[in-house]
């Protein structure tokens, strides 16, 4: 029996625990006909040459940099995943046509409904404007909590790391990290946030899940602050994946 391949395009991929996290899952509910493999490709360009090597991949799931360089080399898109212009979950159908999802938006929106509680009013400050931000955004808005963007470069709806002074830490008592600031190897470093604001009304989630406490949350845990990191998303977010790549109609 032939398997159904699946797998993970992003550069790096030494962080990722997708590999590991779909073996389990095979190995665990007995699924033998399946394998995940991680694809770590340095240019999007090289994905065509993917598929065309791997003509029995399935489905992919999709990592910094490329949730939203993919989308050019898509036939279609899911709605949600066309609305908030970023991909994490691709799947391939029998006839070779790739269609885009965003699993990352179930993922985060259950882990915010787990973290925060229905009462929260307050506004949402989402540090970073990657392809993971805007899931990040898109679920914070059907929320109806205020969004403030934080990023290196001035834009509409955003505003530099140099512009955070402390009284906004008031409004925005939600602070999600969407970028890869303190992942696995480079753990020492952080956002640039006025962290000694920081109160224990605070809730600091990063969806970064390696390692599994980013210098980000321990600075946020030491003025008492709430905080949670992504292992529970990366879960959430896997699961949708493969029930996308399992259900024949989506």
């Amino acid at each position: 029996m032939s398997k159904r391949e699946f797998g993970l395009i992003g550069y790096p991929l030494s962080h990722s625990f997708s590999r590991s996290y779909f073996a389990e899952k095979f190995a665990k509910e007995g699924i033998d006909d399946a394998s995940y493999e991680n694809h770590p490709i340095e240019r999007i360009e090289m994905f065509p040459d993917l598929l065309q090597k791997i003509p029995g991949l399935r489905g992919l799931n999709v990592t910094i940099p490329y949730k939203e360089a993919v989308i050019p080399y898509l036939d279609a898109l899911a709605e949600d995943a066309a609305e908030i212009g970023a991909v994490n979950t691709v799947k391939r159908y029998s006839n070779g046509e790739l269609k885009g999802f965003n699993s990352d938006i179930y993922g985060f929106a259950e882990t915010l409904r787990r973290f925060i509680p229905d009462s929260y009013k307050g506004g949402a400050l989402i540090l970073g404007t990657g392809g993971a931000s805007k899931a990040v955004k898109y679920v914070c808005s059907k929320r109806a909590l205020s969004i403030l963007s934080v990023s290196r470069k001035r834009g509409e709806g955003r505003i530099l790391y140099e512009d955070l002074h402390e009284d906004l830490l008031t409004d925005y008592q939600l602070i999600i990290n969407t970028t890869p600031l303190g992942m696995h190897p480079k753990t020492d470093d952080f956002p640039g946030i006025p962290y000694q604001a920081l109160t224990p009304n605070h809730y600091l989630l990063d969806l970064i899940y390696n390692p599994s406490e980013t210098e980000f949350l321990k600075r946020g845990a030491r003025q008492g602050s709430l905080t949670k990191n992504g292992m529970e998303m990366l879960i959430l977010q896997a699961e949708k994946s493969w029930e996308i790549w399992n259900n024949p109609h989506c």
